[in-house]
């Protein structure tokens, strides 16, 4: 099996994983215009999703069920968008699939299904991700194996009382094989977090019940880079990763508005969006 986490993000790599993150948001884009989609959840971590895939998780979309396989559970489910358009780019399935978005005839979704090849866990009530992958990652342990398991977390779920209760479990579990990723873009549906329930000093908070805590640029690969690795960040506790992020991020007209969370796009918008993508695009580069 490939071990992409050994891979060294030189400039050609980091073109490379901005080139697929690149390509997914255009995925997603047309997801959006397939009966309407989180739109703005999936863009703040899309970036997130393509890093761990390409660059940082051990995983082989030809061996979905090796056993000495990495794990990623999408806690935040309603942006599967962003990690259907990854696993499409890596392999795990079909480009065309998507095109089913929202059809009684497949389980392309608003929320991840395990029928889905490269999902591994259902997902979509908030606050109950943690918690499974904190199972799975006890079992590594009790089984004395050294597969991680990888948590993407909005900022706004962390509202949840089933969050800070499996914060509290995986320290006492010493699970430094789990990694807990914030996808911190600043709101939670249509509000600012911290108009709502005050999120900060969000690291702090991590910190003070044990684990290991580091901060990134969410949409900058070599920043992420340098938060996953390595991974374990220190033996007998967990990884929180906090990465700062976007609403949006891509699409100039959408980013950090409130407006910009679920959108279900005519075919005119479709086309702007597109090329407000492609502006972006060529704008970075």
């Amino acid at each position: 099996m490939q071990r992409v986490a050994e891979i060294s993000l030189t400039e050609s790599n980091v073109d490379s994983v901005e080139s697929l993150a690149y390509r997914a948001r255009r995925h997603v884009v047309a997801m959006a215009g397939r009966g309407g989609c989180f739109i703005g959840s999936a863009f703040s971590c899309i970036d997130i999703i393509a890093c761990l895939y390409c660059d940082v998780m051990r995983i082989d979309p030809q061996r979905l069920n090796a056993p000495e396989r990495d794990y990623f559970l999408l806690s935040k489910g309603h942006a599967v968008p962003a990690l259907y358009a990854v696993l499409v780019e890596r392999g795990f399935f079909g480009r065309r699939r998507l095109d089913h978005h929202l059809q009684p005839s497949d389980d392309i979704y608003l929320h991840p299904n395990r029928n889905i090849p490269g999902i591994e866990f259902h997902s979509g009530s908030l606050g109950h991700a943690l918690a499974v992958g904190i199972g799975i990652a006890l079992d590594i342990k009790l089984r004395k194996k050294s597969n991680r398991v990888f948590v993407l977390l909005g900022d706004g779920e962390l509202n949840e009382g089933s969050v800070w209760e499996s914060i509290m479990v995986a320290r006492a579990q010493q699970l430094d094989n789990l990694i807990a990723i914030v996808d911190r873009n600043r709101r939670q549906a249509n509000l600012p977090t911290e108009s709502l329930v005050p999120l900060e000093p969000l690291s702090d908070k991590f910190a003070a019940f044990g684990w290991s805590v580091r901060e990134c640029d969410g949409h900058d690969f070599k920043s992420l880079r340098t938060a996953f690795h390595p991974a374990p960040a220190r033996s007998n506790a967990p990884n929180a990763i906090i990465a700062h992020t976007a609403r949006g991020r891509g699409i100039a007209s959408i980013q950090d508005r409130a407006n910009g969370w679920f959108m279900k796009l005519d075919e005119g918008q479709r086309l702007e969006f597109l090329a407000e993508l492609d502006q972006s695009w060529e704008t970075a580069r």
